[in-house]
């Protein structure tokens, strides 16, 4: 039976690739695959803390790899997914596109540079990941994908623009693979979390006025950890579900998007004006 039978979960003795695993929600994804037997190339444009990660994964008994990359340089990536297979010595069978950055501010306050250094990983990033995975899994006729999105991939919160924009596309991307590859029997995951404690803001670009308030609101009201968040993603990855939803807030914003549309982005509207 393949790895992906039904005796076996997808997440259990998997080998592999997490970007931006050098920290956050990354390094929580490397270190629950490790708890579950699996093997990790720990992928991050920061090599020093992608190491740090493996180290940690040696704690915890598993094994680790770690490697350097940015993900919106394709040519990296494509390395990467050469390189995985010989450093973990078995074709990858799960990769989870997590590297991501934080970008807010006024849509006329923001620069074209902006918007390309946000593309360039959030988005490109994330093509680059599954164009270079999904003809592995296809040849060997299996595999999993995880994309790390975010629940403003639908909510469309005033002055996040760019970020907003990015997540929207690996939403519909996700969704899109799930539809397409279901009968090449590769799984896919779309993680859209409101907020959870990592560095995204701290290495983020977010204008002054609110970068304080933004970390209050990661210490104080995320209600979850990228632990609890990884473990979550990757039982529901097991279960065969599309998405990953983890908060009770980013499931208010899922249903009022969806229950009424129109009426949501009024309301939308309407708060942001107040609140100014």
């Amino acid at each position: 039976m393949s790895l992906f039978g039904k005796k076996q979960k997808t997440s259990h003795q998997a080998y592999a690739v997490v970007t931006g695993a050098g920290s956050g929600i990354g390094r929580s994804f490397a270190l629950e695959l490790g708890k579950r037997g699996g093997t990790v190339v720990c992928a991050d444009i920061n090599l020093a803390a992608a190491t740090e990660t493996v180290a940690l994964l040696k704690d915890v008994g598993a094994t680790g790899y770690a490697v350097q990359c940015d993900v919106g340089n394709a040519e990296e990536v494509k390395a990467l997914a050469d390189q995985a297979e010989v450093l973990m010595g078995h074709p990858t069978t799960l990769v989870i596109n997590n590297a991501g950055v934080g970008l807010g501010g006024k849509f006329d306050e923001l620069t074209l540079d902006d918007w390309k250094w946000c593309m360039h990983v959030n988005l490109w990033g994330v093509i680059h990941g599954c164009h270079y995975f999904v003809p592995k899994f296809k040849a060997q006729g299996f595999g999993a994908i995880i994309n790390v999105a975010s629940a403003a991939s639908y909510a469309a919160a005033p002055e996040m623009t760019a970020y907003n924009v990015t997540k929207a596309g690996v939403l519909s991307l996700s969704e899109t693979l799930s539809a397409e590859l279901r009968k090449f029997k590769i799984k896919v995951n779309v993680l859209c979390p409101t907020l959870v404690p990592t560095n995204i803001i701290k290495n983020g670009r977010i204008p002054g006025r609110y970068s304080k308030l933004a970390d209050t609101a990661l210490t104080n009201y995320a209600f979850t950890t990228s632990d609890s968040v990884a473990n979550l993603t990757l039982n529901r990855l097991d279960s065969g579900d599309l998405y990953t939803i983890p908060q009770i807030d980013a499931k208010l914003f899922w249903l009022m998007k969806r229950t009424s549309p129109s009426l949501y982005a009024r309301f939308l509207g309407t708060s942001y004006q107040f609140f100014k």
